[in-house]
C-alpha cells in the first residue's frame, strides 16, 4: 500500500452496536495517511430506520462519490441508507451484517452456531421516543472481551466493555429495507473467530450479497486488532469505485 495518493472518493466509516467511532481510530489514521478523505459519523443506535435515515442525511450533504463502510450492525445501516443514492458507489462490510429486504437481525443472529452474543446480553431501560420505558442492550462487561475482542489484550477488552454504547433492542426486531448491495459493488471482511455476529452468518450474507470476500483470523473487532489489513481492503474498494 502506498503512503500517499490522490482520491476523490470519501470513505464513511460507520460503527456498530456497543461501540462508537473510536473503534475506527486505527483504520482512520491509515486512510488519512494514504490521502483518503474520511468521515466517521456517530450513530444513535436507536433502530434500523432512524439510524439509516440519519446516515442517509449525512451522505446527502457530502460532495462527490462515497464508499460506505460498516462494522457489525453498521453493515445493515450502510446497506439500508445507501439504497437509491447516486453518490454511494460501493459498500464494505467489516464483520458486518448485510441483510436482504425483509430480514430481521435478531432472527439472523439466532441462526448462528458461532455467535456467543445472545447469552452475554444484558437488558436495561431508557426513555423511548414516546416517553415510556424502552429496552436497550449491553454486553455483560465480564463477557465483552471474550465475545467481542478475543484477539486483543484483556485490558483493552475491559476498557472497551466499560465504554460500550448500548443499542435499542428494537433495532434487532425491525425488518430491513431494500439493500444497496443489489445496486453497487461490495466487499466483505469476515473474521474467522467472530463470536459476536458469528462468522457463519457473516460469511453467508457476504456470499449472498456477491461481495468480494476477505477472511482473516481474528475477533469481531478485527478493525481494531488488524487495522492495516482492514484498511488495505477499504483502499482496494475505494480505488475500484473511484475509476
Amino acid at each position: 500500500m502506498s503512503d500517499t495518493r490522490e482520491v476523490d472518493v470519501t470513505v464513511v466509516l460507520v460503527h456498530g452496536a456497543f461501540a462508537d467511532g473510536a473503534s475506527w481510530a486505527g483504520v482512520t489514521q491509515l486512510l488519512q495517511e494514504a490521502g483518503v478523505p474520511v468521515l466517521v459519523p456517530a450513530i444513535a443506535l436507536r433502530g434500523i430506520a432512524v439510524d439509516s435515515a440519519y446516515l442517509r442525511s449525512v451522505v446527502e450533504q457530502l460532495d462527490g462519490p462515497v464508499l460506505l463502510v460498516g462494522h457489525s450492525y453498521g453493515g445493515a445501516i450502510i446497506s439500508n441508507a445507501g439504497t437509491g443514492l447516486d453518490a454511494v458507489k460501493g459498500l464494505v462490510f467489516v464483520s458486518g451484517f448485510a441483510p436482504d429486504e425483509g430480514q430481521v437481525l435478531g432472527e439472523i443472529e439466532g441462526t448462528s452456531r458461532d455467535s456467543a452474543l445472545g447469552p452475554a446480553l444484558v437488558q436495561k431501560n431508557f426513555p423511548g421516543p414516546d416517553g415510556q420505558p424502552a429496552v436497550e442492550l449491553f454486553v455483560a462487561e465480564n463477557e465483552f472481551p471474550r465475545v467481542f475482542a478475543g484477539d486483543l489484550p484483556p485490558e483493552v477488552g475491559a476498557v472497551l466493555a466499560a465504554s460500550q454504547r448500548p443499542v435499542a433492542a428494537s433495532a434487532f426486531e425491525e425488518k430491513n429495507g431494500a439493500p444497496a448491495w443489489k445496486q453497487v459493488p461490495s466487499w466483505a471482511v469476515v473474521a474467522t473467530g467472530d463470536k459476536a455476529a458469528g462468522s457463519d452468518v457473516l460469511l453467508a450474507m457476504a456470499k449472498a450479497a456477491g461481495a468480494e470476500l476477505t477472511t482473516m483470523e481474528g475477533s469481531h473487532l478485527i478493525m481494531v486488532s488488524q487495522p492495516r489489513a482492514v484498511a488495505d481492503v477499504i483502499l482496494r474498494a475505494s480505488e475500484a469505485v473511484g475509476r
